[in-house]
């Protein structure tokens, strides 16, 4: 017999080789016919998958993510079978779920897939999945594996780099593929297809490799839940950040100046510097102290620190003075400077904590294959702090830093999130530095201020960064995707790299205690989300312009003008329509432009001394004082903009 522990504590007593799906059952039918996956002692496994030994089980459905994983992981799957069958003599390379669907890598060889070939790959989908095909897995031999894959330079090189007796593969109706597993028990529960599109893509992500052709897809169990999802696909395309920002005039890119390198237009300009001054007023009731750092180090820092192992890679390469032997690197990361600043003075225990804050520029190579938008860029801007404490104020200050991320979210109208506890991977210890001393204080301290603070958090293992453990925000916007936003992050690590000490009250030195913490992330980044969430209608206190003068005819300019003044002085943001144009089409543009409040000036107004409001989306206010929209403006800011 063997003891099976499930998510709510409870443990069952099941007989050896007892499979998930028999313990959804016997927890209830109903339960059990939505149980789509599992995963065993933290290992994911089939639903059919033997149980030989005690261990933890989680079961899950599709309402579950890791459900939705082994669901479009297994549709991948049915893809490459569908495919396979309607291309003969195409080659098959690896095929993933990922956010929300899938995707194929394929050498179509001849073969070329377009658009209008789309209804007749989902077709087939389709009538594989209704054949109810169960997915099984099997244990293969590398020269098996080699044998089935002989004519597939892309297989056979995947293979080629595993060991034996570790290789798998998947089997479902008359197709197999090598797979690790993670699958739905059978193809009937996928009901609803669609392929979205289709890209070029390298072999393995590397440009010197011969060019595929990737097809996206995804799936659900309902063919309502696809309509929906497909309708949200449309509001995300009016919503897409590289759309929006061109229309309100926010940012642009350029080839000649580099690709992954943003230009921020003076729209745009201004809308970062309203976020960092609402972050840096925050950051100094908080005791924050605001440094500067260069754009580039000597690489010998980022050796000391652990990121040129980690990321040098990925980074810009080298640059080579005229100095025989010196090299620098674009900044990859702010942390290691603020240590240098922190190493610039002795410290005592009295004057800790010291809480550094930078809008720091960093820069790191991405493949031009995975640029996008704002969202994923080679130079960004980190709202950087790193906070230098004792081991005794650590729990204090990881509080306070978390109140600070949900003020800079409740102000931005970020109101659904969940937190994540990044952990290291016990089995995987080589991905980290430093003691796994000083690994479990960190996680510790992570666990007890998150549980203290009273979020709704999970646990992920092996998600920590590679020198220390993190709490991430995942934050749900108005179409219901998840973003990362804001991490805290514990590191006793780099204060032993680069010999960081302050002096005890036992008059001998100790080592502080580093918390890296960056509520925006990224600049880039967030106003990227923070476009797409609102749609650029931002909340008020943050709009470029808040309210847009626009008057009847040139009569009224200077009264116009008179009512812009009035404004300006009671620190609203406004601009004048001086164009000649028709007020109805002043009126359409201002709406393009997302401007909150436009204001219609015209001979009654200005003989009464009053202005005429609409709000954007249509909404009229009618004619009031100026002095009354200004209580209007004010009112509205502070429904978001409290004080921190």
């Amino acid at each position: 017999m063997i003891h099976i522990t499930l998510p709510d504590g409870s443990v069952k007593t099941f007989e050896e080789n007892v499979t998930p799906m028999d313990v959804a059952k016997s927890i209830s039918e109903g339960f059990a016919r939505n149980v789509i996956s599992a995963s065993f002692n933290g290992t994911t496994v089939e639903t059919v998958t033997p149980l030989t030994t005690n261990g933890s089980l989680v079961l899950y459905t599709w309402n579950d993510n890791e459900g939705k994983t082994a669901f479009w992981h297994s549709s991948a799957h049915v893809l490459a079978q569908a495919l396979e069958e309607l291309y003969k003599g195409s080659k098959l390379t690896i095929g993933p779920a990922i956010d929300n669907g899938f995707y194929y890598d394929v050498d179509f060889g001849d073969h070329v897939v377009s658009e209008k070939d789309f209804k007749a790959i989902e077709d087939k989908m389709l009538e594989i999945a209704r054949g109810k095909h169960d997915f099984k897995m099997r244990s293969a031999t590398k020269a098996e594996a080699l044998e089935l894959y002989s004519g597939n330079e892309f297989k056979t090189e995947l293979i080629t780099n595993l060991e034996d007796g570790t290789i798998t593969f998947c089997d479902h109706a008359t197709f197999t593929d090598l797979c690790r597993g993670g699958h739905i028990p059978n193809t009937g529960i996928i009901k609803a297809v669609k392929i979205l599109s289709v890209a070029g893509a390298y072999w393995r992500g590397n440009e010197n490799n011969p060019q595929l052709t990737r097809i996206y897809g995804t799936s659900f169990p309902k063919q309502k839940e696809l309509t929906e999802y497909l309708a949200l696909l449309e509001e995300a395309k009016k919503r897409d950040h590289r759309k929006l920002g061109k229309e309100l005039e926010l940012f642009t890119f350029s080839q000649k100046v580099g690709a992954g390198l943003p230009l921020w237009l003076p729209k745009g300009a201004a809308l970062r510097e309203r976020l960092e001054n609402f972050l840096k007023a925050a950051q100094k009731k908080a005791g924050y102290e605001m440094v500067i750092t260069p754009h580039i180090g000597q690489k010998e820092l980022y050796v000391t620190s652990g990121h040129y192992a980690k990321y040098g890679a990925d980074s810009f390469q080298p640059i080579h003075t005229p100095k025989d032997g010196e090299e620098f690197l674009l900044k990859p990361m702010n942390c290691p400077h603020h240590c240098e600043i922190y190493n610039n003075s002795q410290w005592s225990y009295k004057d800790l904590p010291k809480r550094y804050a930078e809008f720091g520029t960093v820069y790191r190579y991405e493949q031009s294959g995975e640029l996008h938008g704002l969202t994923r860029v080679r130079g960004f801007t980190q709202d950087d702090a790193h906070l230098f404490c004792t081991p005794d104020q650590l729990d204090a200050e990881f509080k306070n830093v978390i109140d600070l991320v949900l003020y800079v979210f409740g102000s931005l109208g970020f109101e659904n999130f969940t937190a994540q506890v990044s952990l290291r991977d016990p089995e995987n210890p080589e991905k980290y530095i430093g003691s796994l001393e000083n690994w479990e204080k960190a996680e510790k301290a992570i666990m007890s201020a998150t549980i203290d603070k009273g979020l709704n958090y999970t646990v992920k293992t092996g998600e920590a960064a590679f020198y220390g453990p993190k709490l991430d925000f995942m934050v749900k916007d108005a179409l219901g995707r998840q973003w990362q936003l804001g991490t805290i992050q514990v590191d006793y690590n780099l204060p032993e790299r680069f010999n960081l000490t302050y002096k005890g009250s036992d008059n001998e030195l100790h080592r502080p205690v580093m918390i890296h913490r960056a509520p925006f992330g990224s600049m880039e980044r967030f106003i990227a989300i923070l476009l797409e969430h609102t749609a650029g209608n931002f909340p008020l206190w943050l709009m470029p312009t808040q309210a847009i003068i626009l008057s009847i005819s040139e009569k009224y300019e200077k009264y116009a003008e008179k009512v812009l003044n009035l404004l300006e002085n009671d620190e609203i943001r406004a601009l004048v329509d001086h164009r000649n144009e028709t007020i109805g089409k002043k009126i359409r543009e201002a709406e393009m432009q997302k401007h909150p409040f436009m204001i219609i000036i015209g001979e009654q107004e200005e003989k009464e001394n009053k202005i005429s409001v609409r709000m954007h989306g249509g909404e009229d206010l009618g004619m009031i004082s100026i002095e009354d929209f200004s209580k209007i403006i004010k009112t509205e800011i502070s429904k978001t903009l409290k004080p921190f």
